[in-house]
This record gives structure tokens, C-alpha cells and sequence, in this order.
């Protein structure tokens, strides 16, 4: 190992030497020096006159005695009674005075894109496009009818959520409850597919298909698949399907039904907030 002092070239080492490589004794600048001492000091003067260090339950609350919680605290609250008198008037008005009113409408609009994201968004996906089993919000095709107060009823009472008032289709087991066998239940779904204009299955029987859903299928979605939405019976025609428009999707559906459900706001968000959705909801697209 080399000297302390040992120099390598014009450069002073720490005499350190491993394998012939010599460590350098390379000081460092002294503005950097000067700034990590300033750095520590305000540190030290920071932590002191706000809140610091804690200790057990509590901490220390500083010499100021400074926090940002109450400035929060009050631009919250200075939030929410600007936005009050707007929820007061909406409260106090019918959803179709609500969207009838350009000033409400736009509150209501936007106020109702951030709770449908809070809210909705985790079924019904960004900007109310859906996915699997969770229908599209933004086209036109409703089981239940797109207008604003059907929209208002739906999220305000649910779909099969056990609200007194809740909206309630029931889609048989065909098969599962044995009202149909496995051969009758791929026959009707067939007959279905090709209703919705697909091409026929290999094999179908046309005239059983057709039987099996007359027979069962007629009272709700109609002679021409077209739907009813006092039902819930959802048009078979329109190439919209919530499940899947495959073949063995819609075997199962019809084998074991689906039945989802929307769950009931109404208790869970006051009636200015049920609004404000629907309105947003209506304003998607799909809105009739």
C-alpha cells in the first residue's frame, strides 16, 4: 500500500492502493460544502418552528404552530358553499328542470363526470363505455328506456338490488331448472344468433329453434326479437350484447341466465348527486 501523502502524476492520493489503482484525494468543492451545511441548518430551523418530530401518539407541533389541515379544512368548506347553492336548486327541481336550465346543466354535468367516476366508473368504465356484463352507457341501446327520468330510476332504485322500488326482470334457467333439455337450448340460442343476423349454425334445426322460442321466449322479447322495456327484455336484434354474442355465450345464457345486478343509490347518495348522474349519464351519448 502506498504512503498517506503518496502522489499519483500532480494529484495527491489518500494512499490507498488496490491492485495498482490509487484513490485519489480529491476534496470536495467547497460551494458544495457551503450548500449541505446550509441545507442542514435549514433543516434544523424548519423542524423547529413547524411540525417535526413525533413521538408516541402525538408530535411536535412547532414554534409557528403551522399546519396545512385547517387551510384544507377551509378551502373545502369554502367549496362546498359555493357549490351549495347550485345542490340546493337542483335538490328542489325535477331532473328535467335540472337539464333544462343551462346553468344547472353544465354544474350538473360536470359535477356528474367526477362522482360517475367515483361511483361508476369501476362497473361502467371511463366515460360509461361498459364491458362484460356491464352494459355500454354511451350508445343507444337500453333495457330499460334512455330518457332522463328512466335513467334517474335506474340509478336511483337499481336493477334486482332489493330496493322495494327497484327495477326487476327475471331471465329463466331454461335448462339449469330443466324446462329445456341441452339439444332444445342450442336450438333456440341458434335461432336467436340468427335473428341477430348471424349465419346459421351447422346442422340447426330451423323449425325447433323456432318452436322453443315461441313457445318461451315470445312473452318477453317479442315475435321479431325486438325486446320490451317495461321488462327489461333486451332487443335479441340490434348486435348489442352485454354477455357476448357467441355462440356458447349465449348457450349459457340461456341455460343458466344471468341476472346481474345495478345496485340502488337511493340512501347511499342524496337526491342533488342522483340528479347531477343522471344528467351526466343522459349527456353521454346514448340519452334519449
Amino acid at each position: 500500500m502506498a504512503d498517506k501523502n503518496k502522489t499519483a502524476g500532480t494529484q495527491e492520493t489518500t494512499g490507498h492502493e488496490w491492485d495498482g489503482i490509487q484513490e485519489l484525494n480529491n476534496p470536495l468543492p467547497k460551494w458544495w460544502l457551503y450548500l449541505f451545511y446550509a441545507s442542514i441548518l435549514f433543516a434544523i430551523v424548519w423542524s423547529v418552528l413547524y411540525p417535526s418530530v413525533p413521538y408516541f401518539r402525538s408530535h411536535f407541533a412547532g414554534l409557528l404552530g403551522y399546519t396545512q389541515r385547517e387551510e384544507v379544512a377551509q378551502n373545502l368548506r369554502e367549496a362546498a358553499g359555493s357549490q351549495a347553492v347550485y345542490r340546493d336548486r337542483i335538490q328542489n327541481l325535477d331532473v328535467i328542470a335540472v337539464r333544462a336550465d343551462e346553468e344547472l346543466r353544465r354544474f350538473a354535468t360536470a359535477g356528474g363526470r367526477v362522482l360517475f367516476a367515483e361511483n361508476c366508473a369501476g362497473c361502467h368504465q371511463s366515460g360509461g363505455v361498459g364491458t362484460k356484463g356491464y352494459p355500454s352507457l354511451a350508445d343507444d341501446d337500453w333495457l330499460w328506456g334512455g330518457s332522463l327520468t328512466e335513467i334517474e330510476q335506474t340509478i336511483r332504485y337499481g336493477i334486482r338490488a332489493g330496493h322495494d322500488e327497484t327495477r326487476i326482470s327475471q331471465m329463466p334457467r331454461f335448462q339449469l331448472d330443466g324446462m329445456l333439455s341441452a339439444k332444445e337450448v342450442e336450438a333456440v340460442s341458434d335461432h336467436v344468433l340468427v335473428m341477430a343476423g348471424q349465419a346459421p349454425a351447422k346442422g340447426q334445426d330451423p323449425k325447433l329453434g323456432a318452436k322453443i322460442y315461441a313457445d318461451n321466449c315470445v312473452a318477453c322479447h317479442g315475435e321479431t326479437g325486438k325486446g320490451n322495456r317495461e321488462l327489461g327484455a333486451p332487443n335479441l336484434t340490434d348486435k348489442v350484447w352485454l354477455y357476448g354474442s357467441d355462440r356458447k355465450s349465449v348457450i349459457q345464457t340461456v341455460a343458466q341466465s344471468r341476472n346481474g345486478v345495478m345496485p340502488a343509490w337511493a340512501g347511499r347518495l342524496d337526491d342533488a348527486t342522483i340528479k347531477m348522474l343522471a344528467v351526466y349519464v343522459h349527456a353521454l351519448g346514448g340519452g334519449e
